[in-house]
């Protein structure tokens, strides 16, 4: 009778993240974060995808859910990279993280995207996962609008 018992048992690895480890998940996130941000600023969106997953990242954005790293990177130089004012300025702000395994996170945050024609803002919720020891966006979800100026 002590077999189905343990099979309901949490395996032994399960325990909540310590204090140590929810901050500096916490700092690596925001640095992968500010990396991104940076960038994307200086037009390089190749290193602004060093951030997602790769190859097997999803985006759910639009009504669409898209996979796929290097769909998303077309899709960036395609509609953000006929110019600087296209490209806009990126601002990634207001983000609070929860460390949910040692190897998983959900950040929720806003972005704002200046630019003369469109510039949007929104809100991003990501599942960031550790892969490789660094921390990487897994499941990138977001609801975008237009600013009015």
């Amino acid at each position: 009778m002590l077999a189905p018992i343990l099979l309901f048992a949490p395996p032994a690895s399960a325990h909540p993240p310590s204090q140590a480890e929810t901050e500096q998940a916490r700092v690596e996130i925001l640095k992968t974060v500010a990396e991104m941000q940076a960038a994307w600023n200086r037009g390089d969106f190749r290193g602004y995808m060093a951030g997602f997953k790769n190859p097997d990242v999803i985006f759910v954005s639009g009504g669409r859910i898209k996979d796929g790293w290097q769909g998303a990177l077309d899709d960036y130089i395609r509609n953000y990279g006929a110019s600087d004012a296209t490209r806009g300025t990126l601002t990634f702000y207001d983000m609070k993280i929860e460390l949910l395994a040692p190897d998983a996170a959900q950040l929720i945050g806003h972005y704002r995207l200046d630019r003369p024609e469109k510039p949007m803002e929104g809100i991003n919720t990501r599942l960031f996962r550790k892969v490789n020891g660094r921390w990487v966006i897994a499941l990138n979800h977001v609801s975008a609008y237009e600013v009015g100026r």
